[in-house]
């Protein structure tokens, strides 16, 4: 098997004979020899393979149609854009080190195949499309037989095996008129200038003489120099000087050149220059500078990459090379590139993020409540002890930060090496919150209940009894427990002093029954008192402790016998009216009690009087000087000098955010004893047992000191030059920010956070120009090249003068020529053609500058020269036509017209509108919003010919300001809240509301309300419990006995009595104060009177009815309750008491109830009075509620021990309402355009929090624009070309030349631009459209008469997309230029050299179509038929070949139109299911379809007619058998092959109205007869035509 993985593998298989019905046979009944391997050699893969084999992808094939690969090329096809292909590639695995092939089973292993074909496209041929002809031109002859010709260009090239272009000029023979002499057979032809060459030195050129011409005559020496030998010397000293001034960059070498002037018949054959007319022949030698290309070094080697460590952010870095000029370029030499290049590389270091701009913050401000009040009612932002939701800000800054620093905030030591601040807008991504919601504890406040009863006089201490001091306390609880602890509840003990003070003292529980004395039925006896022994709490002790003092004695009582009077118990002592005692206030209590029945007249004990029945006693004689303890509130926690070696022990670590406890502190506060009224006593006043601590244990946070960052870099100092060069003096700054602010004494901030200096200015504005030197002598062509020529002189005519040029700074020092090259404008001309004048010529002066104006627009001013030396006497010289000698022109007129342009910007605020606070914190929201503004509108500035200037011409700064208001956005502004409501309910839960009410509606995009009821209220409901023993009945004693029958002697019977019932207020003391009777409970109300029968005399007399016994639960009627009395007089002998047991059933919601427990709905989020949103509590009620519903004391339920498993509080959260957070304006961005009329500048500002809760939206307007200053737009533009120039003769070689003309416009597309001075196009780059190669002049060629020759290129074609318009089929965009033949005479056209066209891709082609035109002629019948593009050109080439064909004679003028056809008889026709639509004129407009008239049937639900058009009318729907030809569009036949009863009601319509019309023609027409008209002549059939207007329902 080999090793295992690789080759030497092998693969088996089970190979079997059967029988050709699919049973298996033995082996020996198969043929042996056919038998198939059972083995085979196979390839093992395992993973490492990956790396030595890859699948081998072959090139794509040319793209086959499809149609030709299914069908056969035989198929027709009709091209319309692309037509669909597949292409084809060879893929196979193969062995990567030398390419051989492997099995696709290898690399199947770890990828799939690659696909072997893909669809393409095949692109259409696409024809050449030619524009339509120029209009002729004129006769090239003036007489004779001459050529007009007119072109046209290429608009499309032929693409993918389109027709070739058609001729681009067609001519035409002309004769203006017959020749009045011989016509000019020959002309002068210049030929092209020769390369320059510099001429031979003279040792050459006399060698050369010499081998030439054979010893000549030797020169005299001494002679005087001949012309050349002075012109040689005059050359040395000039290069001598040119050494001297000029750099090693330059070696000009002045040369010469030549060409030939030929004379030439019009057959275009060279003859003897003697046949040509004689004249001034041109020059055929001249001076030239000999052609240097620019020489440049080598480039350096790279420099480093600008970024040393990878960044993920921006990960590659670049870098540079540099290389110096050797050599300028002279003449038309190649131009020097660039003199350094810079390509993006890859860091090499490591992968620190040094450089990295990361956003980092300050520390978060302390939370701020009032930020979210003064967002919604400033009235309210000065408030003080805020609390709930807040705001909390901090500043976001950018640093420049390494890995290490990337976790400064963690830990102290790190922060102390923050980085310095950088430019925010260096940092990218996503810009940490600036702002955040928090939450500041709202503090609970103390609830305390109401003061407890005064307990007896004890001692202030009972285990200290000697002092002999006592005190009355009373006490109070705390409800609800505060925050902070219960050292921030008022005081819970009152203390008034006492005389004989107790610890503990005896409590009378009750009285026994009165029994008499010495066991006697009736009369006086005592009643026992029920005591227990109580502290001074109240609470039960052991009885020994009061062993110190008596118990109650015995209390004397009566039992009156029968014929006595009768009186009640007496009632309860009434709550004390005083709370204590003084001089002129005392506190009193009363009892009273009732005559129940009268003495018998004789023997009975008499009933007191009225006085007697009530009794009034002292109470709370203390006096009213009452003393607590007053607590101040905790001093600061401070260091404990006593602990402060365990501090240092059992310090904490600071935590990570440095809040946590540092040590062990202490708090001292202030305690005082107070006299209720008066202020301050001495302490010994108040008991020293409820004294409060004066000292608490605390812990000290740790002390935080300010840490700023370190100063940022300062900021760049821009170099400002003013007109003059000068720098401008600027100033920088920098700045740093705080991070922490110090807290707990910590370390203070430093007061300079800003620190500004001036900018150190430069001698002189950086800068380079160029500097020109001297023009050097005019050098003119060497003597013995030119002495030949007819009147040449030897020291003067046509030459060429150079310079040199340097580079300098603008301050004159020298400077690299590479500095001019890359910050300098063009390099001036090194050289210029110059003029030597000859004796006869005549020489002037330059030109003077012009003379100033002494008026604007009205005034002249003048230039003047001279003639100078002999000139001054020659007579042509004198001649002012040709040597004007003075130039006046009209003085400028300088009048401008300043106007306004372009719309009104936005509405802008005044800059700085953010407020900062102390220490530079950054006040979010805080930012400008609404006010007064100013709009601008440009203001744009012409001169007197309507030319764009700049707008300090016409004294403006580029604006029109307009004062603006942009309107505040008022929020919705609601009352403050009304007081509660009392609780709905007097027992148990209830609800209490309170309201708020519109103050004013929000305008400007404020805040929104809350949703409003009808009368613009919102109310707050909250569930509320009212205690159900608040309010009680008191009831008075009854009055006496108002006896209705009355029996004088006895005065007892039936009778009345009453008694006034009151709700009162309880309280802890017992009822207090009266109120409405609605706060008490109805159905609990005592009776006000009642009926009985006063005992008589002897009889038995009970005391009132006890309460009723509670019924036992479940209430059955089983049960029952009962109530007793006891006798108070015992009847006399005879007579018997009454039951003094009543007893009555149990019956449910009568007399028993079951009780339960009822949870109310959750209140909504109450939170703190001093907070406006954050967390809150939701709460519910718990309620005691009676079996027939009614809510009870919660001491019913209580009692039965109902199980309670609800919450009645949770927390929960208002949501804050904050207001939308905007960033601040961004800087005004660059002017969209650089010059013209419509630039605009944006600037924009980005939500930095968004709105939440009812907080005010966000504005719509997060951009602002306005007008740039308007700048005229001056650009460098060609003038048209020259014609071609040949000196003095009629053809050959020439130049022809252009000029760079400054323009200026207003920016706009339709504004061509005006002519300006040069001046103003001074500071720009000398550029054309983005070409810096600026061509002013080219070599031409004249032709010559007779010549055949190709005109110059034309303009470059508009870019045109190759495509299908509407299929979004696009095989690029093209544009084209074309070269067209000229003749000029008929017997040359065989010589014409090719039309010629070239093309170029171009970017963003339009897609357009072509379509087939035709109009008729007015004066022909024949049609006149085009080819139109969709943008409206007419065109040649292009459209789809005419259908039907053209060479369809037969009609005339052809059908052309769409479904259209020629018939038999030559007229157009429209095929099946179609109209013919005839024009005025009788012929064929178009083809409309016809209509099709669907009758519904019985079984068609729809009950009108409706027309629709055939889908294809030529098909019938039903095929009648029998019945074939047309088509049948109303089908008279049922499916039965039967009539439709239709057809008959259509015909006896039909036939009706053929009666109505024969009778109405008959009477129209009864008339004599008329001769009979001439038959028409024509009676070939008519097609039908319809008024169809297009509308499918007629």
């Amino acid at each position: 098997m080999g090793s295992d993985c690789g080759p030497g593998g092998s693969q088996s298989r089970a190979v079997w004979c059967a029988h050709v019905d699919g049973w298996t046979t033995l082996h020996t009944n198969c043929d042996q020899g056919q038998r198939p391997s059972n083995q085979r050699n196979c390839f093992r893969v395992c993973d490492w393979h990956k790396d030595l084999y890859d699948w081998k992808l072959g090139a794509w094939n040319d793209c086959v149609p499809v149609s030709a690969r299914t069908f056969g090329a035989s198929q027709p096809f009709t091209c319309s854009g692309g037509e669909e292909g597949i292409q084809t590639r060879e893929v196979g695995c193969m062995l990567k080190s030398d390419g051989s092939p492997a099995e696709d089973a290898i690399c199947e292993y770890f990828e799939p195949k690659p696909r072997l074909e893909q669809a393409c496209l095949i692109p259409c041929p696409q024809d050449c499309v030619v524009s339509e002809y120029s209009p002729w031109t004129s006769c090239s002859k003036t007489c004779g037989t001459g050529l007009r010709n007119r072109v046209r260009s290429v608009l499309v090239p032929p693409l993918f095996g389109g027709a070739v272009c058609p001729n681009l000029t067609e001519f035409q023979s002309c004769k203006p008129g017959p020749c009045t002499g011989p016509e000019g057979m020959y002309s002068l032809r210049v030929g092209p200038w020769s390369p320059c060459t510099l001429p031979l030195t003279r040792p050459a050129r006399q060698a050369k003489r010499r081998k030439g011409k054979g010893q000549g005559l030797r020169e005299r020496v001494g002679a005087v120099k001949d012309p050349e030998t002075r012109e040689l010397i005059q050359k040395k000293r000039s290069r001598n000087r040119l050494n001297r001034q000029e750099s090693p960059f330059w070696d000009i070498q002045v040369g010469y050149q030549t060409r030939n002037v030929t004379c030439i018949h019009r057959n275009g054959s060279a003859v003897v220059k003697h046949l040509c007319t004689p004249r001034n022949l041109p020059l055929t030698v001249q001076s030239c500078v000999l052609l240097k290309d620019c020489q440049m070094t080598d480039w350096t080697e790279w420099g480093p990459c600008s970024k040393t460590c990878l960044n993920p952010e921006s990960p590659r870095g670049t870098r540079t090379r540099i290389r110096q000029v050797l050599q300028f370029p002279i003449g038309e030499g190649v131009k020097c590139s660039l003199v350094d290049e810079s390509e993006p590389c890859e860091p090499q270091g490591d992968s620190i993020p040094w450089g990295v701009k990361h956003s980092r913050t300050t520390e978060w401000s302390d939370c701020r409540v009032d930020l979210l009040l003064s967002q919604q009612d400033r009235r309210r932002s000065n408030l003080t002890g805020l609390c709930g939701g807040g705001l909390q800000t901090r500043e976001v800054y950018c640093v420049q930060a390494n890995a290490e620093l990337l976790k400064y905030l963690n830990d102290l030591r790190e922060k102390e090496k923050a980085s310095p601040p950088v430019e925010n807008k260096l940092c990218e991504g996503p810009i940490p919150n600036s702002s955040q919601l928090c939450q500041i504890p709202c503090p609970i406040d103390c609830q305390v209940s109401p003061w407890g009863a005064w307990g007896p006089c004890t001692f202030e201490n009972c285990e200290d009894q000697a002092a002999k001091k006592g005190f009355k306390l009373r006490r109070r609880q705390i409800t609800n427990e505060p925050a902070g602890g219960p050292g921030n509840c008022p005081h819970l003990v009152e203390a008034v002093p006492c005389d004989e003070p107790s610890c503990y003292v005896w409590q009378l529980v009750s009285l026994d029954q009165c029994v008499p004395d010495d066991d006697k039925p009736c009369g006086p006896g005592t009643q026992l008192a029920q005591v227990q022994c109580v502290n001074s709490n109240g609470e039960e002790v052991d009885r020994n402790l009061c062993s110190s003092s008596l118990p109650p004695e015995p209390v004397a009582c009566e039992v009156p016998c029968s014929r006595d009077c009768v009186l009640s118990d007496w009632t309860t002592w009434s709550t004390c009216s005083q709370t204590c005692s003084s001089k002129t206030i005392e506190g009193k209590q009363m009892r009273t009690r009732s005559i129940l029945a009268y003495n018998a007249g004789e023997g009975g004990a008499l009933c007191p009087n009225s006085s007697a029945l009530q009794e009034v006693r002292n109470c709370n004689e203390h006096a009213c000087t009452v003393y607590h303890w007053q607590t101040g509130p905790w001093g600061p926690c401070t260091e404990d000098p006593t602990a402060s070696s365990l501090n240092t022990s059992t310090s904490i670590r600071p935590s990570s955010d440095m809040q946590g406890p540092c040590s062990m502190g202490m708090q001292t506060r202030k305690v005082i004893c107070v006299r209720v009224n008066v202020g301050q006593v001495p302490p010994k006043k108040c008991p020293d047992g409820p004294r409060p601590s004066t000292v608490r244990p605390c812990q000290l946070p740790c002390r935080k000191d300010c840490i700023v960052t370190p100063f940022s870099d300062w900021t760049p100092c821009p170099v400002v030059c003013d007109a003059a060069g000068n720098a401008m003096k600027k100033k920088q700054s920098r700045k740093r920010l705080i991070i922490q602010l110090p807290s707990n004494g910590g370390q203070d901030c430093p007061e300079v956070l800003e620190e500004e200096r001036d900018c150190e200015v430069p001698r002189v504005c950086p800068g380079f120009r160029w500097k020109t030197h001297k023009w050097r002598k005019c050098q003119l062509v060497p003597w013995f090249l030119r002495q030949d020529i007819p009147g040449a002189q030897e020291t003067c005519g046509p030459g060429l003068q150079t310079r040199a040029v340097s580079c300098r700074q603008l301050d004159g020092m020298q400077a690299d020529m590479s500095e001019c090259l890359k910050f300098a404008k063009a390099m001036p001309a090194i050289t210029q053609r110059c003029q030597l004048p000859c004796q006869d010529d005549c020489q002037l002066t330059n030109w003077s500058k012009f003379s100033s104006c002494t008026a604007d627009c009205v005034g002249v001013r003048t230039r003047k020269r001279a003639l100078i030396g002999r000139s001054k006497k020659k007579d042509k010289c004198k001649n002012t036509q040709m040597y004007p000698l003075s130039e006046t022109q009209y003085c400028p007129c300088d009048k401008y017209n300043a106007q306004p342009v372009g719309n009104w910007s936005d509405c802008i605020l005044p800059e700085g509108g953010r407020a900062e606070s102390v220490l530079g914190m950054k006040v979010q929201g805080d930012i400008k919003e609404c006010g007064q503004g100013y709009r601008y509108q440009a203001m744009v500035c012409y001169d007197q010919d309507n030319r764009l200037v700049e707008t300090s011409r016409c004294n403006s700064h580029g604006y029109i300001e307009e004062a603006c208001i942009i309107p505040c956005p008022s929020d919705c502004k609601l009352s403050e809240w009304s007081n509660w409501s009392r609780c709905s309910k007097s027992c148990g839960s209830g609800v209490k509301v309170r309201s708020k009410w519109l103050r004013e509606k929000p305008y400007n995009g404020g805040r929104p309300c809350p949703k409003l009821d009808h009368i613009n209220q919102v109310y707050e409901v909250v569930p509320c419990q009212s205690d159900c023993n608040q309010y009680v009945w008191v009831a008075e004693p009854w009055s006496v006995w108002k006896v209705s029958n009355v029996d004088l002697k006895e005065n007892c019977g039936e009778g009345v009595q009453t008694r006034k019932v009151r709700c009162m207020l309880n309280t802890i003391d017992g009822p207090s104060e009266s109120v409405e009777d609605y706060l008490c409970d109805p159905e609990e109300m005592p009776l006000g009177a009642r009926e009985s029968r006063l005992p008589c005399p002897e009889d038995c007399v009970l005391n009132d009815w006890g309460p009723w016994s509670r019924c036992s639960l479940p209430c059955t009627r089983t049960n029952s309750r009962v109530r007793t009395a006891y006798v108070l007089r015992s009847p006399s002998v005879g007579r018997q008491c009454p039951d003094t047991t009543d007893k009555e059933p149990c019956s449910l919601n009568l007399n028993c109830f079951n009780y339960f427990y009822n949870i109310t709905d959750w209140s909504t989020c109450q939170l703190s009075p001093n907070a406006v949103c954050g967390s809150g509590i939701k709460t519910r009620m718990l309620d005691c509620v009676r079996s027939d519903g009614k809510s009870v004391d919660i001491k019913f339920c209580q009692e039965l021990n109902l199980e309670k498993t609800w919450q009645m509080n949770i927390s929960c959260v208002v949501e804050c309402p904050v207001n939308c957070q905007l960033s601040e304006w961004s800087a005004w961005s660059e002017c969209s355009q650089t010059c013209g009329l419509e630039g605009k500048m944006w600037r924009r500002r980005s939500v930095v929090q968004a709105p939440q809760g009812d907080g005010r939206p966000c504005p719509s307007q997060m951009e602002q624009w306005k007008p740039c200053p308007v700048k005229p737009c001056y650009r460098w533009q060609y003038s048209p070309w020259s014609e071609c120039r040949v000196e003095n003769v009629v053809c050959g070689h020439g130049m022809r030349y252009r000029n760079l003309t400054c323009f200026v416009s207003d920016g706009s597309i339709d504004s061509e631009g005006s002519l300006v001075d040069e001046e103003l196009c001074s500071g720009l780059e000398l550029a054309i459209n983005g070409d810096k190669k600026i061509i002013l002049k080219e070599a031409c060629i004249l032709p010559c008469p007779g010549e055949c020759y190709l005109m110059e290129w034309s303009d470059w074609s508009p870019c045109v997309s190759i495509c299908v318009k509407g299929a979004g089929v696009d095989f690029g965009s093209v544009q084209v230029r074309s070269k067209a033949v000229l003749a000029q005479e008929p017997e040359n056209l065989q010589m014409c050299p090719d039309q010629a066209w070239e093309s170029q891709t171009c970017t963003g082609g339009e897609c357009y179509e072509y379509k087939w035109f035709s109009s008729v002629r007015s004066n022909s019948s024949q049609p006149f038929i085009w080819c139109q593009r969709s943008d409206g050109l007419n065109v040649t080439g292009g459209c789809p070949p005419m259908n039907p064909p053209m060479d369809n004679s037969s009609c005339d003028p052809p059908c052309l139109m769409p479904k259209s056809f020629c018939s038999e008889a030559s007229v157009c026709m429209c095929e099946e299911g179609f109209t013919e639509l005839l024009s005025a004129t009788g012929q064929l407009d178009r083809c409309a379809p016809i209509p099709v008239l669907e009758i519904p049937t019985a079984g068609d639900k729809k009950a009108d007619v409706k027309t629709s058009r055939a889908i294809n009318p030529t098909l019938p729907s039903t095929i009648q058998p029998g019945r074939t030809g047309r088509t049948w569009y109303l089908q008279p036949y049922g499916p039965d092959g039967k009539l439709k009863m239709w057809v008959y009601g259509v015909a006896a319509g039909a036939f009706v109205l053929l009666i109505f019309i024969v009778s109405m023609i008959y009477l129209a027409c009864k008339k004599p007869k008329r001769p009979q008209r001439q038959r028409q002549q024509n009676n070939r059939l008519k097609p039908l035509t319809l008024a169809y207007d297009g509308d499918t329902d007629m």
